[in-house]
């Protein structure tokens, strides 16, 4: 029998997620199925078994890419700025989530549905790269808010990453739940992603 390698077992998996993203686009959690998966990729359903056990740790896998992806973004900013002011550390990182609408999307629909059916080496690989995230976000603001103490940088990320479970239902609005506001006599000014978290990062942190 030939061997697999890490690099062929990391490809396989990549593939998996991949076709997992690709039906996401148009597709909601509930609709996806393995099937459905196995249909996108190179080889039978029945492989997909030997990679991941249930649908949500394909999803589990989507989403610490995603996370990983915005830790890139984040990177970026603490590498490539001396200096900045509050209000331009807010615009950043709300210009940074404002391109990771997918990353939302998976907060506010299925983060415990993929936490509570996956492994728990999948589920402790998936923190890793959510724990970097806020590690990446404490020395975001250790730079560029000397003022703050480590009290408040906690209190910051104990409140902002809460926050993020929310942007994505708000901001992505289909015209059936816009007629349905409307019936119903709501008047709600519809905001951006950037929009809505600049607007609450610029309170939490002030000008």
């Amino acid at each position: 029998m030939r061997k697999v390698t890490l690099e062929q077992i990391t490809q396989k998996r990549e593939e998996i997620i991949n076709a997992c993203e690709q039906l996401y686009q148009t597709m909601s959690f509930r609709e996806i199925t393995l099937k459905e998966i196995g249909n996108l990729t190179s080889f039978s359903r029945p492989t997909i078994y030997n990679y991941f056990e249930t649908k949500e740790e394909i999803f589990l896998g989507l989403f610490q890419r995603e996370y990983d992806r915005w830790n890139e973004d984040l990177t970026a900013i603490l590498n490539g700025n001396e200096q900045m002011t509050k209000a331009e550390l807010s615009d950043k990182i709300a210009s940074s989530l404002s391109g990771r609408e997918q990353l939302l999307k998976l907060l506010s629909m299925n983060n415990y549905d993929m936490e509570a059916n996956s492994r728990q080496e999948l589920l402790t690989d998936f923190k890793q790269s959510y724990g970097r995230s806020m590690q990446l976000m404490r020395m975001l603001l250790t730079k560029f808010c000397p003022d703050m103490s480590a009290a408040e940088i906690r209190n910051f990320i104990y409140t902002f990453y809460p926050f993020m479970f929310g942007i994505y239902p708000y901001t992505a609005v289909t015209e059936k739940q816009r007629a349905a506001m409307k019936e119903a006599g709501i008047d709600y000014i519809y905001q951006s992603i950037y929009e809505l978290t600049y607007s609450c990062l610029i309170r939490l942190l002030g000008r």
